[in-house]
């Protein structure tokens, strides 16, 4: 089925947010009348696309991960009939679950290693490496190796993304353990992997784990798991760092009411997002949850933006910080959606905790992910089947 956008240029959206605040000192001010942004569909007769990377190995080579358990290539504009990667057989699909995330190690191209995240036939979460066999366009299916397992309690919240970030460690996000309401409070228990972002180094083991145990991760030698990096999430659902900045960008999936963006800034292009708390279950974005009123803020991140469940909103898709050439004007500028409505908004370079997003483009798709290629330009995965170029239209 193909998508006809339809466009809307610089429209500022109507939605309940905190106080408008301008961008930060410094910061030039995107002007929304010069946003025109469209799409161009890339493939098409795909099985529910999730996700488009790139492997960064200077191919050109665009992935797509289908939930059904197939990773597809599109080479030279072309998808390739065969896949890349097929665990078709190994993954539960359909609902929240399936294959959700594709990594390629930051040293790809020599080492060829990859990573994928998925829900096995069980409905637990696993996180794979693999290797990329003498054909380039091939995994080598043996090759497999499991990093980590969580029996998820619920099939919904399996969150599943998972990148590299600037230090060269894995990141992995994972949802609250599902239901409705977090009812097992996993998400503010430092005991547990559930509603958090883990750091592991995929280079080295540490003690019978097979990986390592970076020494600077937060609850190392603290309360916590020494596989966590930031908690206080719901269902992550698409995570992000910026390639110029290194600052962590999170969009989290909310109850009944709000959605929201994280923004972690780094420290020297790291270190972002280093022991925060998100908020969840005390706070859905940046309302009292529960409690219903008077819950505790302090220690909390508060979202930098967020919007309500209005207008058929309802599950927020994040992105990417556009740091393309093709279209100079939203350099700088973070790019998000949302599942059920179908629209595109950004959020204004240098914005502060507050700032209301800024719709770019409304469209039929169901938004199940962004993607980004190596020269930083953006794509978006419609569930209905196609993915597409984002352009300036």
């Amino acid at each position: 089925m193909r998508v006809m956008p339809v466009l809307v240029r610089g429209a500022i959206l109507a939605l309940i947010v905190s106080a408008l605040v301008g961008p930060a000192q410094g910061a030039a001010a995107i002007t929304p009348s010069r946003i025109h942004l469209g799409m161009v569909p890339l493939a098409s007769g795909l099985s529910n696309p999730l996700l488009l990377t790139n492997a960064g190995d200077g191919s050109g080579r665009l992935f797509v991960v289908e939930q059904t358990g197939k990773i597809r290539i599109v080479k030279n504009g072309v998808l390739l009939s065969a896949p890349f990667l097929d665990l078709s057989a190994s993954v539960s699909n359909g609902g929240e679950q399936g294959l959700l995330g594709l990594a390629f190690h930051p040293s790809y191209k020599s080492n060829g290693k990859l990573y994928v995240s998925y829900t096995n036939l069980n409905g637990t979460s696993v996180i794979r490496e693999y290797r990329v066999s003498a054909n380039p366009d091939r995994v080598n299916g043996s090759s497999g190796r499991t990093l980590l397992r969580l029996r998820q309690p619920f099939a919904n919240h399996n969150g599943g993304n998972i990148a590299f970030g600037p230090d060269g460690d894995l990141y992995i996000g994972f949802g609250d353990g599902g239901s409705a309401g977090d009812p097992g409070k996993r998400a503010q228990n430092l005991g547990v992997l559930f509603g958090k972002l883990l750091r592991i180094d995929v280079n080295r083991r540490t003690g019978t784990l097979p990986y390592g145990i970076p020494s600077d991760n937060p609850f190392v030698g603290r309360g916590g798991l020494d596989q966590i990096w930031a908690y206080g999430l719901r269902n992550p659902w698409r995570w992000s760092f910026d390639r110029a900045t290194g600052n962590l960008w999170i969009g989290d999936v909310g109850q009944d009411a709000w959605e929201e963006v994280d923004r972690a800034s780094s420290s020297g292009g790291r270190n972002a997002g280093r022991g925060l708390n998100f908020g969840w279950r005390v706070m859905e974005a940046s309302h009292c949850y529960s409690p219903s009123t008077g819950c505790a803020r302090t220690g909390k991140t508060l979202p930098l933006t967020e919007y309500g469940h209005t207008n058929g909103r309802c599950s927020i898709t994040g992105g990417y910080v556009y740091r393309g050439s093709a279209y100079p004007d939203l350099v700088g500028a973070y790019l998000f959606g949302d599942y059920c409505s179908g629209e595109i908004w950004y959020v204004d370079r240098g914005a502060r905790t507050g700032t209301a997003p800024i719709l770019a483009l409304d469209t039929n798709a169901l938004i199940t992910s962004f993607g980004q290629d190596e020269a930083g330009e953006l794509y978006l995965a419609d569930g209905h089947g196609t993915v597409y170029r984002l352009t300036d239209s």
